[in-house]
């Protein structure tokens, strides 16, 4: 068991992870639990689970912390963050909690959490209070213990009609997709949604693979934006002769994107389709997009009528901003995508329902409708750097441009516009990574040459 300590190292920028046994542990789990229900005066609380061998455990600790603590506990045992996220707003509830270490390896896990409506906790208020009450491990005796009550199947129901509402069934065409669930939670509601399909519409069919959940992860850890997973995902679409592929990580809060010829597509072209599906139902609405990777979506928005507005990077950034906004949709290449009429959060199944009504729309296959968006804006792609001193590294890349920028910006990161390409760097905000993005116009020879140049920056 970890030991009492002053400061909860598991508490991140917007989330709960750490590595079990050492900083993460049902004892901290179970203050957590209190906390949240002090911090929030939390009477109802939703409670779901991954399929990670840990995962039942440290829900049942969360479980007793809830219930010792007044509260009553909406459990609905396995199931997706997503699946947390509209269960909090369905069941009007206080707050909610998954137990999910999502991608991040065997021997962690972690707690995503949310407050009434599904709202993020706010990290400099909610979230600070939650980790000192957890911190001091003084709670006082409750008289009026909570309960646990099963909202599995009722949640299950609600949910997979929710996702029904978002997809036009007589545009659906005839496809085949295979479905890679990473041996993850995915696979159990994915069923229950492709069920509810096959009502609507026969002209869907999956191939499934690894879609059976287990805790031993035997095809390794669910997480399809690796480029080494990339290889497996490829082989498998073109030995089923799919017309899409799509694949999960393990809280399937993401979905990733494969065309008819394996090949993935990277998170902003994925933005950018999605933008154009909501602007052809809904013209002039807003879009919020991350700031990491801009031209080609900002391009697409503004030639379907909508009205782009940049955000930070970060799930509470983004769904703050399409709040004020009142955004249908929101998108980060991270391949996080959000909905308005989803209670303004993540979601890994809605987007493949989309795109595959867009490609129903247009009678396009996947890779014709991104081969459009790369050729106009080719991008690098999501380049990751170790550094020593990132701050440092990065203002030695400014000094470098300061006088060949067209413009700046510090909005997210430090963002450097030239004519014809453009950069953005940022600290990563769970890791201890420097991200770097680069993208032109029209001209992916001159990523490759701006790549190379920038990472001597950076190292020299």
């Amino acid at each position: 068991m970890v030991s009492r300590i002053a400061e909860l190292s598991c508490f991140k920028a917007y989330d709960v992870r750490g590595e079990l046994g050492k900083n993460f542990d049902k004892n901290i789990c179970y203050r957590i639990a209190r906390a949240f229900v002090q911090a929030l005066n939390a009477k109802t609380v939703v409670l779901g689970r991954d399929i990670r061998q840990t995962s039942p455990e440290l829900a049942q600790a969360i479980t007793e912390g809830l219930i010792d603590e007044g509260a009553i506990v909406l459990d609905i045992g396995l199931a997706g963050t997503e699946e947390m996220y509209w269960g909090t707003t369905f069941f009007d509830a206080c707050g909610g909690i998954e137990v999910t270490a999502s991608h991040n390896p065997i021997n962690f896990n972690g707690l995503k959490m949310v407050k009434s409506g599904s709202r993020p906790l706010d990290p400099e208020t909610d979230f600070i209070k939650i980790k000192k009450i957890a911190e001091s491990d003084q709670f006082n005796e409750v008289k009026l213990k909570g309960r646990r009550v099963d909202k599995g199947s009722e949640l299950k129901k609600a949910y997979i009609a929710k996702l029904l509402t978002f997809v036009e069934a007589n545009v659906i065409p005839s496809m085949k997709i295979m479905v890679n669930s990473g041996n993850g939670a995915a696979g159990p509601t994915f069923d229950l949604l492709e069920l509810a399909l096959s009502k609507i519409t026969s002209k869907l069919t999956f191939d499934k693979v690894h879609h059976i959940p287990d805790s031993s992860f035997p095809n390794g850890i669910p997480n399809p934006l690796l480029s080494e997973n990339h290889l497996e995902n490829k082989d498998l679409i073109i030995k089923a002769g799919a017309n899409m592929g799509i694949a999960f990580d393990g809280d399937f809060d993401r979905c990733f994107f494969f065309d008819e010829n394996g090949d993935f597509v990277p998170g902003q072209y994925i933005v950018g389709l999605l933008a154009e599906t909501f602007l052809l139902k809904e013209p002039g609405a807003t879009i919020i997009h991350d700031h990491r990777v801009i031209w080609n979506i900002q391009h697409v928005i503004n030639k379907c009528g909508g009205l782009a507005k940049s955000s930070q990077t970060g799930h509470a950034f983004i769904k703050q901003s399409m709040r004020e906004n009142v955004a249908l949709y929101g998108g980060e290449i991270s391949a996080h995508h959000y909905f308005r009429d989803f209670a303004y959060c993540d979601s890994g199944m809605i987007p493949w329902l989309l795109i595959v009504e867009l490609m129903g729309r247009t009678g396009k296959p996947l890779s014709e409708l991104v081969k459009i968006q790369k050729t106009m804006f080719p991008s690098s792609g999501e380049i990751n750097f170790k550094l020593k001193n990132p701050k440092s590294s990065i203002q030695k890349v400014l000094n470098f441009y300061a006088d060949q920028i067209s413009a700046k910006d510090e909005f997210d990161g430090l963002s450097l516009i030239f004519d014809n390409w453009r950069l953005n760097l940022r600290c990563s905000n769970t890791e201890p990574l420097v991200r770097l993005n680069i993208e032109s116009r029209g001209n992916s020879q001159l990523i490759k040459e701006k790549i190379a140049e920038v990472k001597k920056i950076l190292y020299k």
